[in-house]
């Protein structure tokens, strides 16, 4: 296995700074490889070349076990480091018991094939249901018992993300979407981080595949599953599909100058973000080892972030914190939205 840049999440836990997501692997997000056997294939690339953290969900359908399975067929599983979430459906959380968590976890445990989970990242999907304190105090719990080593939030906007801090749920992390077309958690998160030491695990850094050369100078697609019609949305946020024209433009301009492709410039972009702790970039049909290694060896100019950062003047971002948006149950983000998963995840 080759080394490849880490960051320390937290004493004694290291992660790659780019991890390898699931989230295309599960059945309605069509990005994954064609059977699990190349899917085991790609995976043993990506830690061959230093790649070994990956981050699933509880209720991304099948990938745990898959995980699960690709842990167990490596000579040390403990090389690789497994980042989970844990998602209670929207309409249970009224309900929402102790033995509800508990289960989760359990099942967790049971699908990944260990005895403590690396790091759990909680979500809520409403801020106006009491809960989220059994939540986190249940977690917690599992913790001390040895079954979860690290806790981390997903989508969570930043006041929400301090107060659990200042209540004593020990966050080392925020997954949260980030790019150069959502820049939301600079509004507040950035500042956030340094105050609360919570750093971000950004995704959604290459906008569904949207920042890569083969949109350049191409009619807007049409939405052919979730992922795309997700990204769309955030185009449109962010000046539209003229403003990514000339984005594109602009990264495969400076790519050129760096002998990359133009997704490289934009995924660095976000890694030398001082927040950023890490990147997710998705596993899609093919490995990525080859060209996360590019990226590492990528050193962006002060030019070429001074027309990046140009590019981010000129044109707007997403409304609001981080997943306001998607939380808007009026608004066309949150129609895609898929709240209710426990029962899919198998």
């Amino acid at each position: 296995m080759t080394e490849f840049p880490r960051t320390v999440l937290a004493p004694g836990y290291s992660i790659s700074r780019v991890i390898n997501g699931c989230w295309q692997l599960t059945p309605d997000h069509g990005g994954g490889p064609g059977s699990e056997a190349d899917t085991m294939r790609i995976f043993s690339e990506l830690v061959e070349h230093g790649f070994t953290t990956f981050d699933c969900a509880d209720i991304y359908t099948g990938v745990e076990r898959l995980l699960g399975r690709f842990r167990r067929s490596l000579s040390d599983p403990d090389a690789i480091q497994v980042h989970t979430k844990l998602v209670p459906d929207k309409q249970t959380l009224p309900g929402l018991t102790a033995a509800d968590v508990d289960s989760i976890i359990h099942r967790s445990l049971n699908r990944l094939g260990v005895e403590r989970l690396d790091l759990v990242q909680l979500h809520w999907w409403d801020y106006n249901v009491p809960g989220l304190d059994l939540l986190t105090d249940r977690l917690m719990l599992a913790q001390e018992q040895g079954k979860i080593h690290l806790l981390g939030a997903t989508n969570f906007d930043t006041p929400h993300v301090c107060q659990m801090v200042e209540q004593g749920v020990p966050l080392v992390s925020l997954q949260a979407q980030y790019s150069l077309l959502d820049r939301r958690p600079e509004r507040a998160m950035a500042e956030a981080s340094i105050d609360t030491g919570v750093g971000l695990l950004a995704y959604g850094v290459l906008a569904g595949g949207f920042l890569s050369e083969r949109y350049l100078g191409a009619p807007a697609p049409a939405a052919s599953n979730r992922s795309l019609t997700k990204y769309r949305l955030i185009i449109e946020e962010s000046g539209g599909w003229d403003a990514l024209q000339e984005l594109l433009a602009l990264l495969m301009a400076i790519g050129a100058q760096h002998d990359v492709p133009a997704e490289l410039v934009a995924a660095r972009w976000i890694l030398d973000r001082p927040m950023v702790c890490a990147i997710i970039l998705g596993t899609g049909k093919t490995s990525r080892a080859s060209l996360n290694r590019r990226l590492a060896m990528l050193k962006l100019t002060a030019q070429d972030r001074r027309q990046l950062d140009a590019w981010t003047e000129r044109y707007p971002t997403p409304a609001g914190d981080m997943y306001d948006l998607e939380r808007d149950p009026e608004g066309p983000h949150a129609g895609i939205i898929k709240t209710d998963l426990q029962g899919t995840g198998v």
